[in-house]
């Protein structure tokens, strides 16, 4: 388990809708600093959140955020990209540009941050999936998260040996701005940061955040044919 009240925490998109709700949520659970990126980041009136620009698809940006975040003891991989467009039909540096950002930036991340974790004790990576990880239908936004989802399992034996609890946090739509056009149920960005943020208090490595979620992981042993959801 990681113990958030005094921690020092990263929130990658943490700005904006789900990001936001995380900061918002550290902060109420007492963590005593908040690093929250964005691409052009926006002070602030709370001393505690620390805004920073970062860009995870360059290296370089990645780089002078850790040079900057080197206290920290938990990272949230939360920034993201959703081109909705159908695979056949999709522009393919649209679906480079997923990948990038879903799949390679939050590696970088890890990549760079991992050492930080290390020499403050271990601390916890949240990386946030989706249940299109799991399902056919979400484009290079599912294929994307599917790739991110396997990454994630593989970073937990590899942080394994120096005491970094890895979380795979899995959920439906939340009610962002990201998400606005697609027609489906949505749950409040506030309970994701809860819940999530419950169970790494509870070293917990897999949070599944609502029902569909559930219903979904505990559909993969059945017909494959039955895992399938349209984003409208």
């Amino acid at each position: 388990m990681t113990e958030i009240e005094g921690a020092v925490a990263l929130v990658t998109g943490g700005q904006r809708g789900l990001g936001r709700a995380f900061v918002d949520e550290l902060l109420r659970r007492g963590a005593s600093k908040v690093y929250a990126t964005a691409r052009r980041p926006v002070a602030g009136a709370d001393p505690r959140v620390v805004p920073l620009a970062l860009e995870v698809t360059d290296p370089d940006s990645v780089a002078a955020v850790a040079g900057v975040a080197g206290d920290v003891g938990i990272v949230v991989n939360n920034a993201g990209v959703l081109h909705p467009a159908p695979l056949l039909t999709a522009d393919i540096d649209d679906v480079r540009a997923t990948f990038e950002t879903n799949v390679i930036g939050p590696l970088r991340i890890a990549q760079t941050f991992a050492p930080i974790l290390a020499a403050n004790g271990g601390g916890a990576l949240v990386d946030i999936h989706s249940v299109l990880s799991w399902v056919a239908g979400g484009a290079a936004y599912g294929a994307s998260k599917a790739a991110f989802w396997s990454l994630t399992n593989s970073l937990r034996l590899e942080l394994a040996g120096q005491g970094t609890q890895v979380v795979g946090v899995h959920l439906g739509f939340a009610d962002t701005d990201m998400v606005k056009g697609i027609i489906a149920e949505k749950i409040s960005p506030a309970g994701v940061a809860e819940a999530v943020l419950d169970g790494v208090a509870k070293g917990e490595l897999e949070v599944l955040v609502d029902d569909l979620t559930r219903q979904v992981k505990a559909a993969l042993s059945g017909p494959v044919e039955n895992l399938a959801v349209r984003i409208r």
